[in-house]
C-alpha cells in the first residue's frame, strides 16, 4: 500500500534543496550558538570564581590583623559576629578534635578539615537552611588555615551567583534553540512547500511541451526571483525553439511544392525529348533547358545551406569594425549599370562614417540581395530609383543602411511573410525567384544583432538594415 497523500507531500518536501539548505544553517548555527554559550558561561563563572578567590584572601588578611591584635579569643569573636551579618561568607573555627567553636557552618563532611589551602565542596551552613532542587548541599569554595596549636579556620563563599547564571543562561539557551527549531521548521513547511508548488507547475508545463505543445510556457511570478529568471530564460529559448521548427515545418512544405514545379518541368522536357527524337540538335536544346533548370535548383539549395549555416552559427567570424558607407559606395559602383540597363536610375546617398562590427562579406551579401530585390520588383515607370541611404540614431546606439525603391512595394500586412523562406507575394511570382533573398538578409541581420525592417517609401519600398553602434 502507497503512503498517504500528506506524507508523501511531506517527504517530498524535506526532499528540495532549500530545505536541506535550511536544515543546515540552522544545524550550524545551533552548533555555534551552543559552543559559543559554553565558552561565555565558562568565562563568566571562571570571573566570578577568580572574584569570589580574592575576596576570600582579603577576608583571610583581615581576620590575620585580628588575630594579631587579640589573639585566638578575638579572632574567635570577630568571626562569630561576622558570621551572623547578612550575606556573610561562610565561616567555621574548629579546636583540633575538630569540634565546631564558632561560624556559620552547621556540619562538615568528614577529613574536610584534613587538608588545608582551598577547597570546593558542599557545605551545610546557616544562610542555606535547605538543600537544593536535586535535595544537594549548595556549593561553595573555601580556604582552610590551621594554626600551630591545632586550631583550624575555614573562610569560604557559595557559588550559588555563577551556577545560578550558568542556569539561567542554558535555561535560556535551551528555549531560545527550541524556539528557533520551530521557527526553522515552519519556515521549511513554507519555503518547501511554495518551491514545491512551483515545481511542480514548470514540470506540468514541461510535460505539456514535451507532449507537442510548443506554443505552451513556463508560469511566470511576480516574485521575481531565481525560478523567475530561470523560467524567462527558458521561455525565450522555447519561444525561439518554436520558431525554428515553425520555420522548419514551413520550409519543408515550401520545399513540396516550390521545387515540385522545377522537377516536373526537368521531367517533362526529357520524356518530351525522348518522344518526339528531334535529332542531336533538339537533344541539345533540351539538355540545356535541364541545365538551366537543374542550375536553379542549385542556387535555391545554395541559397537554403548558406540561410541555415547562418542562422546556426557556423557561419562565424571576428566581428570587426565595418563602414557601411564604404560598403555601399562600393556596392552602388558595381550595380549602378545592371540598374540603368534595367530602366532605372541608382543614388548613393550614404555619407560616412556609419561603423558597425560584424562581417563586412556578410554584410555585402545582405546588402547585395535588397539591390537584386529592387532591380527585380522596383524599377517600375519613368523615373524608377533604386537610393541607397545612411543615418545614424545617436540615442538608441544604431546605425542605418536602407535600400528604397519606387516600385509597387509591400502591403504592410504581407511585410512580415515576405521575409519567409519561399514567400512569394502574388505580384513577383511571374519573375525569377525563389522567395529566399530577404530571408537570407533576416538572419544575417541576426546573427550580428541587428534587424531587418520593410518601410513604405511612397511610392515604393524601403529595406532598413538597423545594426548596433560599433563600440569606441
Amino acid at each position: 500500500m502507497s503512503a498517504p497523500a500528506p506524507r508523501r507531500r511531506l517527504g517530498a518536501i524535506f526532499k528540495t534543496t532549500a530545505v536541506r539548505l535550511s536544515a543546515l544553517y540552522l544545524l550550524l548555527f545551533s552548533v555555534c550558538a551552543v559552543l559559543l554559550v559554553i565558552y561565555m558561561t565558562s568565562l563568566a563563572a571562571g570571573f566570578f570564581l577568580n572574584e569570589t578567590r580574592m575576596a576570600i584572601e582579603q577576608e583571610l588578611r583581615s581576620l590575620d590583623r585580628i588575630y594579631q591584635r587579640g589573639g585566638m579569643r578575638g579572632l574567635v569573636v570577630a568571626i562569630d559576629r561576622r558570621a551572623r551579618a547578612p550575606g556573610a561568607f561562610v565561616y567555621l573555627v574548629a579546636d583540633p578534635t575538630g569540634r565546631i567553636l564558632a561560624g556559620n557552618v552547621r556540619a562538615l563532611e568528614p577529613g574536610v578539615l584534613d587538608h588545608t589551602g582551598w577547597t570546593r565542596r558542599p557545605f551545610s551552613y546557616e544562610k542555606f537552611r535547605e538543600r537544593g532542587e536535586n535535595g544537594d548541599l549548595p556549593q561553595a569554595v573555601a580556604n582552610i588555615f590551621q594554626f600551630e596549636n591545632g586550631m583550624r579556620v575555614l573562610v569560604g563563599r557559595d557559588l550559588g551567583e555563577p551556577e545560578r547564571f550558568r542556569v539561567v543562561v542554558r535555561r535560556a539557551l535551551a528555549l531560545a534553540l527550541g524556539l528557533m527549531a520551530l521557527g526553522g521548521l515552519l519556515i521549511w513547511l513554507f519555503i518547501g512547500r511554495r518551491a514545491l508548488k512551483r515545481i511542480d507547475a514548470v514540470s506540468a508545463a514541461s510535460a505539456g511541451i514535451v507532449a507537442g505543445d510548443l506554443g505552451r510556457r513556463l508560469p511566470v511570478s511576480s516574485a521575481g526571483d531565481e525560478f523567475d529568471r530561470l523560467s524567462a530564460s527558458l521561455n525565450t529559448m522555447l519561444a525561439r525553439i518554436e520558431t525554428l521548427n515553425d520555420g522548419l515545418r514551413e520550409v519543408s512544405d515550401s520545399i513540396a511544392h516550390d521545387l515540385k514545379t522545377p522537377l516536373t518541368r526537368l521531367r517533362n522536357r526529357a520524356e518530351e525529348a525522348l518522344r518526339k527524337d528531334e535529332g542531336e540538335t533538339g537533344y541539345r536544346d533540351a539538355l540545356e533547358d535541364m541545365i538551366s533548370e537543374a542550375d536553379q535548383l542549385i542556387s535555391i539549395f545554395n541559397a537554403m545551406l548558406q540561410i541555415s549555416r547562418v542562422e546556426a552559427g557556423y557561419t562565424r567570424f571576428t566581428p570587426e569594425p565595418v563602414d557601411l558607407a564604404t560598403v555601399a559606395t562600393e556596392l552602388a559602383d558595381l550595380y549602378e549599370p545592371l540598374v540603368e540597363d534595367a530602366g532605372g536610375h541608382l543614388k548613393n546617398e550614404v555619407t560616412g562614417p556609419l561603423v558597425a562590427e560584424g562581417s563586412r562579406e556578410l554584410i555585402g551579401q545582405a546588402v547585395t540581395n535588397l539591390i537584386d530585390n529592387a532591380i527585380k520588383y522596383g524599377l517600375k515607370g519613368e523615373g524608377a530609383t533604386v537610393t541607397l541611404k545612411g543615418r545614424a540614431d545617436k540615442a538608441a546606439s544604431r546605425v542605418e543602411l536602407l535600400v528604397c525603391d519606387t516600385g509597387d512595394g509591400i502591403p504592410e500586412a504581407d511585410r512580415e511573410r515576405a521575409v519567409r523562406r519561399f514567400e512569394r507575394l502574388e505580384e513577383s511570382r511571374s519573375a525569377p525567384g525563389s522567395g529566399l533573398g530577404l530571408s537570407l538578409v533576416d538572419a544575417i541581420m541576426r546573427q550580428h544583432g541587428g534587424e531587418l525592417r520593410l518601410q513604405d517609401n511612397e511610392p515604393g519600398l524601403c529595406a532598413v538594415l538597423s545594426f548596433p553602434t560599433a563600440a569606441p
